[in-house]
């Protein structure tokens, strides 16, 4: 029996929005059973060159949400993302909600908050965030409850948030033809992941699973939706058959030739403020560049 509150006939209502630039899926999680919802891993544009910051995806999703008549009562992040910007503060803005992170963001804040030279107005207790998630924590969204997996090794902080029979995995697990994603962010482990990679297939089989990126390997089209049977099948990486040692031994070569994403500098930023662009001295919105500080 799962030590977590699986309830596998409760079936949400799942949107997908698909952001081409990032490659990133944030999705809309409505309550079978009521007009509530919840939204996971939204998405901020930014024209980084020119700096300049739009809602086009955000807004996408507020239209949605106003269309169906639905209340938003949570905005998830399920880790601090590297590779796109939080558009949290300007939905919760628009619709209202609480927004959640997994506990460990004190972590990346702290991490983070020496590399970008951050001053002590920068609060690095999770302030900036509505609850902080522990391993196992419940909420509700409606008449559903949901509740939080801890599952470290990408970053010190990521959750997958399981909603019924549908789990939002982040970036914990990709598409099974996608394998895994990087764990060499400062606090990211190999081992670590492979160990909460295993908690997530400890699900049922046909628990739903949906991917926050897909790169559609060898050409195929784009993808978010799988299930755990699936991946325990499947999975390029972890899938029948992989060792934790060959896990660890492929992840940290493989690693080892990643570029750096190409948002990385000001998502961190940004990310790890709950979506809150950092301003200057004069209040002035301003993001940093560290020098061979990453």
């Amino acid at each position: 029996m799962s030590a977590y509150p699986v309830n596998m006939s409760v079936k949400p209502e799942v949107t997908a929005f698909f952001d081409e630039d990032t490659n990133t899926i944030s999705y809309v999680v409505k309550d079978p059973e009521s007009n509530a919802c919840a939204v996971v891993d939204s998405v901020m544009d930014i024209d980084y060159a020119a700096g300049r910051i739009t809602f086009d995806h955000a807004d996408n999703i507020i239209a949605f949400i106003k269309d169906k008549g639905l209340k938003l009562e949570w905005i998830i992040e399920t880790h601090v993302h590297a590779d796109h910007l939080s558009a949290a503060p300007y939905i919760q803005q628009e619709l209202g909600g609480k927004l959640g992170i997994g506990s460990k963001i004190t972590v990346v804040q702290d991490t983070f908050g020496k590399v970008f030279n951050e001053g002590t107005e920068f609060q690095r207790d999770g302030s900036q965030f509505d609850r902080l998630f522990e391993d196992g924590d419940t909420y509700q969204v409606g008449n559903m409850t949901c509740f939080a997996i801890y599952t470290p090794g990408h970053t010190p902080a990521c959750m997958v948030h399981v909603m019924g029979d549908a789990a939002f995995v982040g970036d914990t697990l990709f598409m099974p033809d996608g394998g895994s994603a990087r764990a060499d962010f400062p606090g990211g482990d190999a081992g670590t992941l492979y160990d909460s990679i295993q908690k997530l297939l400890a699900l049922p089989d046909d628990m739903r699973l949906f991917m926050c990126h897909d790169y559609g390997p060898n050409g195929r089209d784009i993808k978010w939706e799988t299930t755990v049977g699936e991946e325990k099948k499947h999975n390029i990486h972890v899938g029948e058959g992989k060792t934790r040692e060959d896990f660890i031994k492929f992840r940290t070569e493989r690693d080892a030739e990643l570029d750096m994403p190409r948002l990385i500098i000001p998502s961190l930023q940004v990310n790890m403020r709950a979506g809150q662009v950092p301003t200057d001295s004069s209040g002035k919105k301003m993001l940093k560049v560290p020098v061979n500080g990453l």
